[in-house]
């Protein structure tokens, strides 16, 4: 049985210039038998725009730990499906058979363990034809990596949060709040 209940973990890399590829995965990693194995399983099935799959490298190779994808973004467009079930998916699922290589996730506890991924794939990259598969693939590729070692070490700590809480702020606050 699996000794890890409910990590979490999320990352963000930003798209190469002049396109809308940034990725910014959030992972629930745990045991079949825990709650996060009850979340997975309350997630089969769908939710209008809100499309839910295994993931999978390619045909007939579901990742282990059994995980599953889904989106934060409403998906408007089988084009937008296209990415998210082709490129983007396909990125993920390197990135957690790459952790599983690399001891990041456990090998012996492959099984033992399920996650959820919520992904960010940009509305606009359905729609733009100069759109950069490569490095839509890069950004989800290297931001699952690190959010899935993020969760498995407990990044940012307790004590980190704390020490830069003044000098790092949120993005969407710049000029909104003075620190």
């Amino acid at each position: 049985m699996s000794d890890i209940w409910f990590r979490t973990g999320e990352a963000t890399v930003l798209a190469a210039d002049g396109q809308f590829t940034d990725a910014m995965p959030e992972v629930l990693i745990g045991s079949v038998r825990g709650p996060a194995g009850h979340a997975f399983a309350s997630m089969m099935g769908q939710v209008q725009g809100h499309t839910r799959m295994f993931v999978v490298r390619d045909l007939n190779q579901m990742v282990r730990p059994a995980t599953m994808m889904t989106t934060k973004a409403t998906i408007h467009t089988l084009e937008y499906v296209d990415l998210l079930g082709g490129v983007v998916q396909g990125a993920i699922g390197d990135a957690i058979v790459d952790a599983l290589a690399e001891g990041i996730l456990p090998k012996d506890q492959a099984d033992e363990l399920c996650m959820i991924v919520m992904v960010w794939l940009d509305p606009r990259c359905a729609e733009d034809p100069n759109l950069d598969k490569a490095d839509l693939y890069r950004t989800n590729y290297e931001a699952m990596k690190i959010a899935l070692e993020r969760a498995m070490t407990g990044k940012p700590t307790v004590d980190e949060l704390i020490a830069n809480r003044k000098t790092i702020k949120h993005y969407a606050l710049d000029g909104v709040v003075e620190y």
